[in-house]
């Protein structure tokens, strides 16, 4: 199968298409035709070699973690789920930059999505519900979305919402039409944050999902009232000194599930800021570490 690798840490330039051999599906896993895959800042962290400390990446690696496509193998202990079936999910941290990936959480694609948005979607959605989970019950309550209008902060907006959260989203002011299509309230991001949250919200904010790594996290924490209060899953070296929850994605297809079915209800679609084909990977990722994204970035295999 075509699928794109670096054989070595380093800039985009290392990555290559080749052929290389198919994956087969384990026990619990799926395997998938890929239509689409995602671009992540994960994938050029650990292409660079930036995260090679705590993430050490067997060479030569494929890039992606999480892709949409047709079901066409089924592993053991697997149900729910049959050859044919359109699906978006996610895998191992590596792999799903390929003409085929496994998966091992997943969720069928809502007829109101392309393959292309389901491929914006599983990571996003996965990262935005593990935060949104440990904010605890969010009905009546007030949430302030940082870098809101990004792949996983819009997927924690809508998701978010749809739990009866009010929301108030941080974006440059070119994205706030995009925040209030999904139903935020938005605001700048930077200097005097407290000031433009509290007007727009006087009655406080009870938590807050921090997306940016923009230095914020002490604001967050002074405008929630406590650590607790506040999850980030971009700024680990402030979280530790500030007491404030640092979280990863887990492959959760409870939790696709529930972003799918915001999918079918028209009240989520994954916003796609560029489509590249496979060959241009090297380029996506570019793109990706340029920083500012509104949506994701996917690649068409």
């Amino acid at each position: 199968m075509r699928a794109a690798r670096y054989h070595d840490y380093g800039p985009a330039e290392v990555l290559v298409i080749e052929d290389i051999p198919e994956p087969q599906a384990g026990p619990g896993e799926i395997r998938i035709k890929v239509a689409a895959a995602s671009v992540n800042p994960i994938d050029w962290k650990l292409r660079s070699g930036a995260f090679r400390a705590a993430f050490p990446v067997d060479l030569p690696a494929v890039p992606g973690r999480d892709a949409a496509g047709v079901v066409d193998q089924v592993g053991a202990d697997v149900s729910g789920v049959t050859i044919g079936d359109q699906v978006f999910g996610l895998g191992g941290v590596l792999g799903a930059s390929a003409e085929y990936a496994l998966l091992t959480a997943w969720a069928p694609v809502p007829d109101r999505w392309t393959l292309e948005q389901a491929a914006g979607a599983g990571l996003a959605v996965a990262t935005a519900g593990r935060g949104l989970n440990a904010l605890g019950d969010l009905s009546g309550r007030t949430l302030l979305v940082e870098a809101a209008a990004g792949g996983v902060g819009s997927a924690a907006v809508a998701m978010a919402r749809a739990r009866g959260a009010t929301v108030i989203g941080t974006a440059s002011v070119g994205k706030h039409d995009f925040l209030r299509s999904l139903g935020a309230l938005p605001t700048t991001y930077g200097e005097g944050l407290a000031d433009r949250v509290r007007a727009l919200a006087p009655g406080g904010v009870d938590v807050a999902f921090d997306a940016a790594a923009s230095g914020s996290l002490a604001d967050l924490v002074a405008i929630t009232g406590h650590p607790d209060r506040v999850v980030t899953i971009a700024d680990a070296a402030r979280a530790d000194q500030l007491g404030v929850r640092h979280l990863y994605a887990e492959n959760d297809s409870t939790v696709l599930a529930e972003g799918a079915a915001l999918g079918t209800r028209g009240a989520y679609t994954p916003h796609l800021a560029a489509t590249y084909p496979l060959e241009k990977i090297a380029d996506a990722h570019q793109e990706s570490e340029r920083g500012h994204t509104q949506g994701k970035i996917v690649l068409v295999v």
